[in-house]
């Protein structure tokens, strides 16, 4: 795959067990963040060897936070991706610091000059995925989920929404919007698709977590109902998710209705987010 051979390049000098276990972390996965890179560049005329740098950068990211949401004092996690997680395959030093690289590293690709040749929209990139990787994105999701597992009332639809659209939603919609930004173009468009998306992606998480198999999945599955936690799924139903993920997934489409057939590519990987089994 084009983002893994360019992370792998990338990385190849790291000779040293953190090194080793930035490649292990990386490897593997659906890359769903890095297609939104190189599509919506496409759609705004970046070239994929310009858009790779970005795309590998949120790779890392969220390579990066995978590897901590695995820790002990996190989720406990054994497997990811069908394989040990780092701090099982390693120790947890490792993981912590395996971690820390791969975030200074996604900041260190997204501003390559290499990707963006803008120099402002370049600040750009570097600035809003420090907002969607921090305290106001991914970080504020995962410390409300975090709350969410002790709190004496079960987080509310609107709650949780707000929980999903930080710890999973952000990342993904900085990814659909990187390539308007490059270009600088209006990321609006894209922005309304990937917010749509994210949800949908996170409700189907919900519900592989109650009908997948977890050797096709390569994690642990019923960790939300094993820790007490609202699901979308435990406040839709199982078929009331199915079908709120397929209403965002028909928004998500709309969205993209001003690329006109160019953008069909990201409304079948909208379709796809829905009716995967891992």
């Amino acid at each position: 795959m084009l983002v893994q051979d360019h992370l792998r390049d990338v990385m190849a000098p790291f000779a040293s067990p953190v090194g080793d276990a930035m490649r292990h972390a990386c490897a593997g996965g659906k890359h769903m963040r890095a297609f939104l890179v190189l599509e919506g560049a496409a759609l705004h005329g970046i070239s994929p060897d310009h858009a790779i740098w970005p795309a590998g950068g949120i790779e890392a990211m969220h390579a990066y936070s995978l590897v901590h949401d695995d820790l002990p004092c996190m989720d406990d996690d054994d497997l990811r991706r069908g394989q040990p997680t780092v701090h099982r395959k390693w120790d947890e030093a490792t993981a912590v610091l395996t971690g820390d690289a791969l975030q200074a590293l996604a900041f260190e690709l997204v501003a390559d000059p290499r990707g963006c040749r803008d120099a402002q929209a370049r600040a750009a990139l570097v600035t809003t995925l420090a907002q969607a990787a921090g305290v106001r994105g991914m970080v504020g999701g995962q410390a409300m989920d975090i709350a969410a597992e002790g709190a004496a009332t079960p987080l509310t639809l609107d709650q949780i929404t707000t929980l999903q659209a930080g710890k999973t939603g952000a990342l993904i919609e900085w990814s659909a919007c990187a390539g308007p930004r490059m270009a600088g173009a209006d990321p609006a468009p894209l922005r309304h698709y990937a917010q749509a998306l994210g949800l949908a992606f996170q409700i189907a998480d919900d519900i592989l977590d109650v009908t997948g198999d977890e050797a096709r999945a390569g994690k642990r599955l019923n960790k939300d109902a094993e820790a007490g936690k609202a699901t979308f799924v435990s406040l839709l139903g199982l078929e009331g998710a199915r079908a709120r993920a397929a209403t965002l997934t028909d928004q998500a489409c709309a969205a993209l209705d001003c690329y006109g057939a160019q953008a069909e590519t990201l409304r079948q990987a909208a379709r796809f987010v829905i009716s995967r089994d891992s």
